[in-house]
C-alpha cells in the first residue's frame, strides 16, 4: 500500500485570499494534499454577521486551523505581509518541527529582530 501525499497547511492573511486559490491549485498539480482557511471573515456572510458570533467563530476556526498545520507536513505562508494570527501560525508550525515556506520569502519573522538590536 503506498503512503499518502504530502500534506501543505496554507497559511496567511485572508486579504490573500485569491493567491491562497492560485498556491491551492499549484501545490494541488504537483501532488500535495491542501489544507487552507475555509472562511474569510472579512468578507460579509450571515453565518458571521453578529459581531458576537463572529468573535466565536474566529476563535474556533483559530483552533481547527491549528489543527491543520499538526495534520501538515510543511506550511506554506502566502502574500508579502505578516500579521500578528499569521506570525502566530508560523511560530507553532516551528515548534512542532514542521517546515515552513514563503512566497515572499523576505517576510520570514524568523529572518530579522522582532525588536531593535539597541
Amino acid at each position: 500500500m503506498l503512503g499518502l501525499p504530502p500534506v501543505v497547511a496554507i497559511c496567511g492573511s485572508t486579504r490573500f485570499l485569491a493567491a491562497m486559490n492560485e498556491a491551492d491549485l499549484r501545490e494541488t498539480e504537483a501532488g500535495r494534499i491542501v489544507v487552507k482557511p475555509g472562511c474569510d471573515l472579512k468578507s460579509p456572510h450571515p453565518l458571521w454577521s453578529d459581531p458576537a458570533e463572529a468573535e466565536s467563530l474566529k476563535a474556533r476556526l483559530d483552533t481547527l486551523h491549528r489543527a491543520k498545520i499538526r495534520l501538515a507536513d510543511e506550511v506554506l505562508v502566502v502574500g508579502d505581509y505578516i500579521g500578528d494570527s499569521t506570525r502566530a501560525e508560523i511560530a507553532y508550525a516551528r515548534s512542532l518541527g514542521t517546515p515552513v515556506r514563503f512566497t515572499h520569502p523576505e517576510v520570514d519573522p524568523g529572518l530579522r529582530p522582532s525588536r531593535p538590536l539597541f
